[in-house]
């Protein structure tokens, strides 16, 4: 019998006890709970730490003060398990799921994610998500009598739907990216339904994380100034507060100051409504939140409009600002530039990775060569890069 959560105290909770288990049987851990061991196996693998060194926003040679895939996605997890406690929800699920979440990532952040897209538009296309599922199941090789980390049902169900249900009226299973649908066939993560409330934590908790602590980089870059954000709904009066509250402060504090006031007026308009729709759909246990036709947790319409001004404002100021693109592009030619040798000349990848290619161009060559890329860290795609194409370089 698997140990149970104490803490996990609402009848809506995912409950560690009553796991769905994991796809390859193994004995019950005799000291953790079945998340907690599905947790310590993420933060365990090669994946996890290759994190360190992938973008969030700003390519890791930026500044070693901005964030990474690693760094926020610890963040997340902070935020997910204090939401998580006060739901009287599994804090360990909703943390394996945030520090998960972002495994599938390619180098490069999103402009890695769409040269990548591009370059396997013929071979089944990439999603960051479905390369999260690829990783766990299939791609890390560390235990004797399985491939990938052989997580429970509930963490892997999560990480497939913490955006909610992937397939939905008018998009069927062969809409889905080919990792997914291919991993349907093996087992049934009930891809139709919302997943698990601790998922859905994870998923908001992601948005807060991102949002607040990409003004935090953005300022610090000097890509905007307060002075800018002053004429957002409510990013502008927090900081005008801050400023009224220690006239004369210095800009770093404010802005600390300020990111920190609005991750808690987000984290308590997300828990005031979540709770607003406890009590009126009034669920019994995990299955009810996944049967529902909403999710579950929630922010208000307010903050949801108050959100979409911010991600609106940081997308042109920010995600499109000349310094950022400038980088991006030089990421973009390194991704299809890796790809395109690649795929042609197989032989040029590391043993362990021609294994299972089929040939210059093949189909396999490319899904092989696909996980390569995607699995790269920044440092080491920009290594790579100047190794094939660099004539001088002596590392080749």
């Amino acid at each position: 019998m698997p140990i149970a959560n104490p803490a996990a105290t609402a009848p809506y909770a995912t409950r560690a006890e009553e796991t769905r288990g994991r796809l390859f049987h193994e004995p019950e851990s005799a000291t953790r709970t079945p998340f907690q061991r599905d947790r310590d196996r993420i933060i365990h693998s090669g994946a996890f730490r290759r994190l360190k060194y992938k973008t969030q926003v700003f390519v890791y040679h930026e500044g070693d003060n901005y964030r990474t895939r690693l760094s926020h996605s610890l963040e997340v997890s902070q935020i997910a398990r204090s939401v998580a406690r006060v739901l009287g929800l599994d804090e360990d699920l909703a943390e394996t799921l945030a520090l998960a979440h972002d495994l599938g990532h390619t180098p490069f952040g999103h402009a890695g994610e769409t040269a990548l897209d591009s370059c396997m538009r013929d071979f089944g296309g990439f999603d960051h998500n479905a390369q999260t599922l690829r990783i766990v199941t299939k791609l890390e090789h560390r235990y004797a009598l399985f491939d990938g980390l052989n997580l429970t049902w509930e963490t892997l169900e999560g990480l497939v739907k913490h955006n909610g249900p992937v397939v939905t009226p008018g998009r069927t299973m062969d809409d889905l990216p080919r990792a997914l649908a291919e991993y349907a066939e093996t087992q049934d993560l009930e891809l139709a339904t919302y997943a698990g409330p601790e998922a859905q934590v994870a998923a908001l908790a992601d948005d807060i994380a991102y949002n607040n602590h990409d003004i935090d980089d953005g300022l610090r870059a000097g890509l905007f100034s307060i002075d800018d954000l002053m004429a957002l709904p409510l990013v502008g009066d927090v900081f005008r507060g801050v400023v009224d509250r220690y006239p004369g402060l210095e800009t770093t504090r404010v802005i600390h100051e300020a990111v920190r006031d609005l991750i808690g007026a987000m984290i308590g308009d997300l828990l005031a409504e979540t709770n607003r729709r406890l009590a009126e759909a009034k669920p019994g246990s995990a299955a009810d939140v996944r049967a529902m036709n909403r999710p579950l947790v929630g922010f208000t319409s307010e903050m949801t409009e108050h959100n979409a001004a911010l991600k609106a404002f940081l997308f042109e100021r920010m995600y499109r600002h000349y310094r950022v693109n400038r980088s991006m592009s030089k990421a973009r030619r390194i991704v299809r530039d890796l790809f395109g040798l690649l795929h042609g000349e197989p032989d040029q990848l590391p043993p362990e990775w021609q294994t299972g290619c089929d040939g210059p161009g093949g189909f396999k060559t490319a899904r092989r060569v696909c996980d390569f890329i995607a699995g790269m860290t920044d440092k080491f795609a920009i290594e790579e890069h100047a190794r094939l194409f660099d004539l001088h370089d002596p590392r080749a």
